[in-house]
């Protein structure tokens, strides 16, 4: 019995399962710290929406998104939002991210005035 277990070849199964069980893990973790970016954006560089962005364009757009989990229409806000006349590097750049979003990103709900 230990001589199965302690087999090389043994071994070497355990830690191939020890070494994709690793990558697996890091990946996941990976994706939940995107979401959580996403969701709670950088908290030591808070973001004000300035009213003269709230145009019923930005707010029917992001409701879509939010309502449709429409995620891929986000860049079509970041376009909305600078007609409106925002410049806010990091929203911008954030609703342009290629990156998946979440119900509850921080900049839908920023624009939505939600918590």
């Amino acid at each position: 019995m230990c001589a199965n277990y302690c087999s090389p070849a043994s071994y070497r199964r355990r830690a191939s399962f020890r070494s994709a069980s690793k990558t697996d893990h890091d990946q996941e973790q990976s994706r939940q710290c995107r979401h959580l970016r996403d969701i709670f954006g950088d908290p030591f560089r808070p973001i004000s929406a300035l009213p003269t962005w709230l145009t019923v364009d930005v707010i029917e757009l992001a409701r879509t998104i939010y309502d449709e989990r429409a995620f891929d229409r986000l860049p079509e806000l970041a376009d909305a939002l600078e007609q409106a006349g925002c410049t806010h590097a990091d929203l911008l750049a954030h609703l342009c991210q290629p990156e998946e979003h979440v119900r509850g990103c921080w900049a839908v709900d920023l624009l939505l005035g939600e918590e």
